[in-house]
């Protein structure tokens, strides 16, 4: 590869919960085979109706101690959402670190209150990120009539960096990672720890274009030949690994 094209999908409506989100993104572009579509979680979410209000929430003490140490001060009714989409808490002082439903590790569970309509309207991780993709895959493939790669992605935040990045949470259609441990480095060298993790690079380069406020949730990444396929859930570091768990 030599030369990448990130292509975004303009003129997207604010989705909501039934919308039929492949028809949405081929009506709007022009998806060529072997394109990777990088799809923001946010809308994703919306289309499968994974919203809920704050007023049909009840913060139980546990999460009404939880927001008061936490350096936003978030609505104890948030943080009850975020519990209630985890199925454990790593870190509950200043800033609430959980492990997911869907086995991420990251902030606040993933539930987001921003770029929806509603003050007390927050968003949920899709249910299946992996099943997410490749639904938007099959629907693009019948309604465009091409084989392209999906990506879901969310912003994450990183231990040891400053800053937030896009990551791939579905894969469809393409690997989630390189494993290049065996081969050869250009001195000839055996690598023995290099597994690149390409889902997560194509979702971070398609974030360029997106933006947070740029209400431009879909990107077309093409120019890259990507052979195999893989899962978002793939790139989740194993607990035995993970210094968090």
């Amino acid at each position: 590869m030599t030369h990448l094209e990130l292509i975004a999908v303009e003129g997207l409506p604010e989705v909501r919960p039934g919308d039929d989100l492949g028809r949405l993104i081929s009506s709007r572009s022009a998806l060529k085979a072997g394109d990777i579509l990088v799809v923001a979680q946010k809308v994703v979410s919306k289309s499968e109706g994974r919203l809920i209000s704050l007023q049909t929430v009840t913060a139980s003490e546990e999460a009404v101690r939880i927001a008061s140490n936490l350096i936003a001060e978030p609505d104890p009714r948030m943080v009850q959402v975020v519990l209630d989409e985890s199925v454990r808490v790593l870190r509950s002082h200043r800033v609430l670190i959980t492990e997911t439903r869907q086995g991420f590790v990251c902030a606040n569970s993933g539930v987001d209150h921003s770029n929806i309509p509603g003050d007390d309207v927050v968003t949920l991780l899709p249910t299946d990120p992996d099943g997410s993709a490749d639904r938007l895959r099959r629907s693009l493939r019948e309604l465009a009539g091409v084989e392209v790669g999906v990506i879901v992605s969310d912003t994450f935040g990183r231990p040891w960096r400053l800053g937030i990045v896009n990551v791939a949470l579905g894969v469809a259609g393409l690997p989630a990672s390189v494993d290049l441990r065996g081969t050869a480095d250009d001195a000839g060298k055996p690598l023995h720890a290099t597994v690149l993790a390409v889902a997560d690079e194509i979702a971070a380069a398609a974030g360029l274009v997106m933006g947070k406020t740029a209400r431009t949730p879909a990107v077309i990444v093409r120019g890259l030949q990507m052979k195999g396929s893989g899962r978002g859930r793939d790139l989740v570091r194993p607990a035995a690994e993970d210094l968090f768990r």
